[in-house]
């Protein structure tokens, strides 16, 4: 598997939340980090999408926005 996005987080699925249409699916990728995707309900079926499965949040941005306190 090979994306041109450089933001590849390998993590535990935590949770998915299933809707009418979409779903919310969290993805542990650390202690205590999560990353929350909506992705359609077709895409959780495609994929086999289980808690509990490892998976892939994959981010592609064309702006990152940098903070400090």
């Amino acid at each position: 598997m090979k994306f041109s996005a450089r933001n590849q987080l390998k993590g535990t699925i935590k949770a998915i939340h299933m809707g009418a249409i979409n779903s919310e699916v969290v993805i542990e990728v650390g202690n205590g980090v999560e990353i929350v995707s909506i992705i359609t309900n077709s895409s959780v079926e495609t994929l086999e999408l289980e808690v509990g499965k490892q998976a892939y949040a994959v981010i592609k941005a064309s702006n990152v926005m940098v903070a400090v306190d």
